[in-house]
């Protein structure tokens, strides 16, 4: 081959193998930047991974003890009404006695007659 294309081929084979050192010394910078951000982001991926299902965790067991306090508070609610009506039930006579008392008023002072009532229910 002829002389000048020799040097033409040494020419584009040293500017491809420039190129190429490049590249990769591009790479390998950028690599050496990137990587302890990456390594950083990863721990913290982990890190809020952990934190998260922790968190569903809680979220699941909060509404578990939600429910049962929910079903207790309607158990306390249905004894409560069960208790003041067996309540109510068992004060009807003394309503009726305080009913009768009532009707048994003598006329005057309301002061006298409230009092008059007291003692007749003491027995006094």
């Amino acid at each position: 081959m002829i002389p000048g294309v020799w040097k033409i081929v040494g020419i584009g084979l040293a500017v491809v193998l420039l190129m190429v050192l490049g590249a990769g010394g591009g790479v390998w910078l950028t690599a050496c930047h990137y990587r302890p951000l990456l390594d950083i982001a990863n721990t913290g991926l982990t890190a809020v991974k952990h934190s998260r299902d922790n968190l569903e965790t809680l979220a699941g067991e909060q509404g578990r003890k939600l429910g049962e306090l929910v079903l207790a508070g309607d158990m306390r609610e249905r004894n409560a009404a069960m208790v003041i009506a067996k309540a109510k039930e068992d004060a009807q006579p003394d309503y009726a006695a305080a009913n009768k008392l009532l009707r048994d008023r003598t006329g005057g002072d309301p002061a006298e007659s409230v009092t008059f009532i007291i003692d007749q229910e003491l027995g006094l």
